[in-house]
């Protein structure tokens, strides 16, 4: 019998946030109720703006918002200009892409910690081509949509108090069509191999690429996540059981079997073995080809961030972006070497792959996914590691993984050490179904766990351990409806539904960044960025600091190394309305052009560190 979401919350987070010092309570509120002179405790001083959906961005006072690129923005001195309601292949190569999600900040020069002058490194994860041309598809648009997929490189510079980007050397695309390289255990596979590519270690783009991460020798990771809408028609027997758990149908949601036979299945059935993987990119080496990783297991990847581990090893934190999915861990063999980057670029072929189970009483154990251990054998039906990783979600339900509400973003607070787990939500879980990680049926709120490695805080936790133990942090949601978890001064303005990205700014404090999609209405607020102490008073105390326009979704918010500057994206603004009568204009707000999705700077008026 499942416990009552009352008990696990009293069990796992009330009494233990006391024990460990939290002065400030934290309750499942039925309702929120103060006085103007009962101001919440926060170590955020900026005034709150206000829950809400509308056509424009908003950000708390004292701050600018500023549009730093647009989707269409050219890249080089000589590419086109964007044109509104017209896709050319050649142009969008040579164009910021579509739909940003994640955002990276990497300094120039590489290894600094210049916060005026750096590389913005962008993901693309789909089109909306409803909102991008009006009218019916060419073969010559989804031709140019390919193009807007994959990930951006763009230079940037500060110059009196003001971004803009560069069009240096370092600018370039990597679309649907680039040529990338697949290493680790899978590459070389039979599965792998197409008619196309005999070798099975090269592929053609990388689609879907949603969250990432960056490592501690100055490259960028782009995880692909849901590959399922881009491939169509009817797979093998051999590749069925896996195309089932992944989602693929025989019309894909964006069609581009009917254009590209490589994305049809019946022709190519090992064409998406050779997507779901996380890619690394070298943004300061333009002309590296990226390459697919595959020993760190192939999902619907959200997020691949990295820490470097007490013992020097690397460690990278994933989630799988999937009702009833898994959170994963890989650990690199090596130790990083600070003092030879080029010693450090194969890191990611060579490690252990390991998956996360949550106990009632507060254990978490990680699993790993080797070939020959605790059921992955012939028996199973893996022969060798490269089915492990192909099949990386069969292989963690055979070693018991715990399956969670959507994990996406998992971020390790540079701070006290702890790992930050944004678990969006999730519709389906009926209340048979719940357990003490996942304590709602039909959760639509999300929650965010901490995961705890042993050894202490900041560089003394041990990331490699088998064992960690695990809090709640927060239960997202509107506190009106039973079973939230906050601090028990949570604003009528602070709480938020559907945690998807994270960051933490250099005192350790979490940025919060969500994904309500088609419950924007229910919760009644466009999506946003808050931002809450993990400690003391101010812990799960968030406060709301940027919202995005109607139909819009917050994503990769990145800070300066400074924290003078925060990068966040806003991706599909003005989704699910059409191009001749959209739900914003936003950014530009011209009456023939329609919303572009965009990467916004936000600096703070005075010069100060943001949020202060």
């Amino acid at each position: 019998m499942n416990p009552s979401l009352d008990v696990i919350i009293s069990r796992r987070s009330l009494l233990a946030g006391m024990a460990t010092g939290t002065a400030a309570a934290l309750l499942s509120t039925p309702a929120l109720s103060w006085t103007a002179a009962e101001k919440p405790s926060s170590s955020l001083t900026f005034s709150e703006i206000s829950h809400g959906i509308d056509d424009n961005h908003h950000v708390a006072a004292g701050h600018n918002a500023d549009i730093l690129i647009r989707w269409g923005d050219a890249l080089a001195a000589d590419a086109p200009a964007f044109a509104a309601g017209r896709l050319d292949a050649a142009a969008q190569q040579q164009q910021f892409g579509y739909n940003c999600d994640f955002v990276a900040y990497m300094p120039l020069p590489p290894g600094s910690d210049n916060s005026d002058h750096g590389l913005l490194c962008v993901n693309h994860e789909y089109a909306n081509p409803g909102l991008m041309v009006p009218g019916d598809l060419t073969a010559g648009d989804i031709a140019a949509i390919m193009e807007a997929h994959g990930h951006s490189v763009v230079e940037i510079k500060k110059t009196d108090d003001k971004w803009a980007p560069v069009q240096g050397k370092y600018n370039r695309r990597i679309t649907a069509t680039t040529a990338l390289e697949l290493t680790g255990p899978a590459a070389g596979h039979d599965r792998l191999k197409t008619a196309a590519d005999a070798t099975g270690k090269h592929v053609f783009g990388t689609i879907a690429n949603c969250s990432g991460g960056t490592t501690p020798w100055g490259t960028v990771l782009s995880g692909e996540e849901n590959i399922q809408h881009f491939f169509g028609g009817e797979t093998t027997a051999r590749e069925l059981p896996t195309a089932k758990r992944f989602g693929f149908e025989k019309n894909s949601e964006h069609g581009w079997e009917k254009f590209e036979s490589r994305f049809d299945m019946s022709q190519n059935p090992n064409e998406p073995n050779r997507f779901g993987w996380v890619v690394e990119l070298d943004p300061y080496n333009s002309a590296a080809a990226p390459k697919k990783r595959t020993a760190l297991g192939r999902f619907r990847h959200e997020a691949a961030t990295s820490v470097i581990n007490k013992d020097g090893r690397v460690v990278v934190y994933m989630g799988d972006d999937g009702e009833f999915e898994f959170i994963y861990k890989f650990v690199t063999d090596k130790a990083y070497n600070p003092a030879d980057r080029a010693a450090n670029m194969d890191m990611l072929d060579h490690g252990t792959l390991y998956v996360a189970q949550f106990l009632e009483n507060g254990a978490l154990r990680w699993h790993p996914l080797v070939f020959g251990q605790g059921g992955l054998t012939a028996e199973n039906g893996f022969a060798s590691q490269a089915d492990v990783v192909i099949e990386a979600r069969r292989a963690a339900t055979l070693l018991g993984a715990t399956p969670m509400d959507r994990p996406e973003d998992v971020e390790t607070n540079p701070i006290n050490g702890r790992v930050y787990a944004m678990l969006t939500n999730n519709n389906s879980r009926k209340p048979d179904e719940t357990d003490a990680a996942n304590p709602r049926a039909e959760n639509k709120g999300g929650q965010i766990i901490e995961m705890i490695p042993p050894g202490g805080a900041g560089r003394d936790a041990d990331h490699a351990a088998a064992e960690y133990t695990w809090e709640f942090f927060i239960i997202a949601g509107d506190p009106a409806d039973r079973g939230t978890l906050y601090n028990a001064n949570i604003s009528q303005n602070g709480w938020f539904a559907c945690p998807d990205n994270c960051a933490f700014d250099a005192q350790g404090r979490i940025w919060i960044a969500t994904d309500q999609g088609k419950w924007q209405g229910q919760f009644k607020t466009g999506d946003g960025l808050y931002a809450a102490d993990v400690t003391g008073p101010g812990r799960a105390n968030a406060r709301f600091f940027y919202r995005v326009p109607v139909g819009a979704e917050m994503c990769g918010p990145c800070f300066t190394p400074d924290n003078k500057t925060l990068f966040v994206a806003v991706q599909h603004p003005g989704e699910n309305s059409t191009y001749n009568n959209p739900s914003t204009r936003w950014p530009d707000f011209k009456a023939d052009t329609p919303p572009r999705p965009s990467v916004v700077a936000i600096t703070k008026n005075d010069g100060g560190i943001i949020g202060s």
